[in-house]
């Protein structure tokens, strides 16, 4: 058991049973795994994000970065009915020019905490996923969805537009044309036209999402945990910059990973014909 995040009152079991509580988030670790689960926790509200919640999910990834039993997150909402429906639109109607990029910034920062986690955070969206729901979605690294949900960024409709990264990360998935349809036109997307898209991973049926999702977190969790930390770095990295430049990048990280023990683990378990055993060192 780990000592609380200094802070944000975080209690940490492994049982996955016992939830581990913040206010509005829970953060729960597979007895059997490095696998942890982070639900948004306001289902009364369809999750949707205030500051609080907001808060909550940055205190969450930040200890998430540091804890050793943690391999790969699964990012979801509480209850059948949204992922995050979205921003708390009682907030957003009293904000002013100061107040609104203050509010950015932190839907920022919190998101950020995501994508920067250094370890593979999985989205599954097991609802609707509106405005700031999918941008938190957007900073997952990989994207599970319920078949018969839909996901979208519907802000021009409110006279205001995506704020938590939504105009940065959708077309770096999708592309310029696909993410400026849906940004401008603010029409939501379905399962099916999402995988199209590239915007998800896996769709599943409601019922089949969760052991869709862990199956494909429990797969990265075979591998060597250093390389994929490495390998995810280079592809961030690597992506906000030129080709050339990304090269380097992916060079220098290669580089890295062969200090590794894990690395001579892997290869020498080829070369046995055995399976490796990874310590992450």
């Amino acid at each position: 058991m780990r000592a609380p995040l200094p802070g944000f009152g975080l209690r940490i079991r492994v049982r996955k049973e016992t939830l581990v509580e913040l206010e509005h988030v829970l953060y729960e670790r597979a007895d059997d795994a490095r696998l942890v689960t982070v639900t948004v926790n306001r289902p009364d509200k369809l999750n949707a994000l205030n500051d609080a919640v907001v808060a909550d999910i940055l205190a969450a990834f930040v200890h998430a970065k540091t804890d050793p039993d943690c391999g790969v997150v699964i990012l979801t909402g509480a209850g059948e009915k949204a992922f995050v429906a979205g921003a708390d639109i009682g907030e957003l109607a009293v904000m002013d020019v100061l107040g609104a990029k203050a509010k950015s910034h932190a839907g920022q920062a919190a998101l950020a905490a995501i994508e920067n986690l250094g370890k593979p955070v999985i989205g599954m969206i097991n609802g609707y996923a509106f405005g700031g729901g999918l941008e938190t979605a957007l900073a997952c690294h990989l994207r599970t969805m319920a078949v018969g949900t839909q996901i979208g960024l519907p802000e021009v409709g409110l006279g205001i537009f995506p704020g938590f990264g939504g105009t940065q990360r959708l077309p770096r998935v999708i592309g310029r044309g696909l993410a400026l349809e849906m940004i401008l036109t603010g029409d939501p997307i379905d399962a099916e036209t999402a995988l199209r898209y590239g915007l998800v991973n896996r769709i599943a049926p409601p019922a089949d999402l969760r052991a869709v999702t862990e199956k494909l977190a429990r797969r990265i969790l075979l591998r060597g945990p250093v390389a994929v930390g490495i390998a995810l770095e280079s592809v961030l990295r690597g992506t906000e910059t030129s080709l050339e430049d990304g090269l380097r990048i992916e060079a220098d990280m290669f580089g890295l990973v062969a200090s590794t023990q894990d690395m001579r683990e892997g290869l020498n378990a080829f070369l046995e014909k055995r399976k490796p055993t990874f310590t992450g060192e």
